[in-house]
Order: structure tokens, then sequence, then C-alpha cells
């Protein structure tokens, strides 16, 4: 089964946090499931680096790595992955869906209604027993 490092940014602009909902794929588990946009870290290079970089290419938007929230580990059907969070700051809402269907900014609490990839759900369980205050 094959593995990935991916790195994933909770980017949080007044209270609200952004989430992603990925195309229509090969992976049936993923496939138009919301997630926390990223991507997979490349050799040589740090987290911080790998999210500075996949969402300037998948979004044309810069925002800044801030510190690591949480790494979950998941196992879909077709592939393994560690998942690295990190919270992180930009300067404005305003992005350009290159790669994904939707975007919407969505508050802590309504995360739930969302229909998550497992792995960022892991992300949320954690976020929400945290509670709002530690992404501040």
């Amino acid at each position: 089964m094959t593995h990935y490092n991916v790195v994933c940014a909770v980017v949080v602009i007044d209270d609200r946090i952004l989430c992603m909902q990925r195309p229509k794929g090969m992976h049936v588990s993923t496939s138009l499931k919301w997630e926390f946009p990223g991507g997979k870290i490349e050799k040589d290079e740090t987290p911080e680096e790998a999210i500075c970089r996949e969402l300037q290419e998948e979004m044309d938007y810069e925002v800044r790595p801030v510190r690591r929230l949480i790494k979950v580990e998941y196992e879909y059907p077709e592939f393994s992955i560690a998942l690295d969070a990190w919270l992180c700051h930009a300067d404005t809402p305003e992005f350009t869906l290159k790669e994904h269907l939707d975007s919407r900014w969505v508050t802590l609490a309504n995360l739930d209604y969302l229909d998550w990839a497992p792995a960022d759900f892991g992300i949320i369980h954690y976020l929400q027993q945290q509670g709002p205050d530690y992404l501040k």
C-alpha cells in the first residue's frame, strides 16, 4: 500500500476556517469530500515550505504557517496517509479556485455539516475538543 506524507493548512480568518471540496477522483474514499487545503511534502521540504508551495500552486494563495496543530495517521482502502495539520494566517480570504470544486469559510462549530475526508475529520474532532481559542 502506498503511503503519503501530507501537510494541510487550517487557515483562520475572523473565526472562520477555510474548507475546500475535492474534485471527483480515482479514490472513492476521498472523491468529492471536503478537506483542509494542502498536499504532499516533497523530498527535502519542510512542512511549512510544503504548505506555502501547495497553496500557491493550487489556489494562488499566500499563507503564513504559524504552528503545528496535530498529525493524523489514517489508512484508506487505497492508500495510507500521515496528515500534518498547521494553523495558518492569511491577509485576505480571496484566492483562485483552480483544482477544487468549491470552497467555504465555516465556523469551528459548523465544520461537522460538511462531508469530510476521513483523515481530515480527525483534525476537526481534535480542534473542536480544543475550542475556538486554540485557533487564535
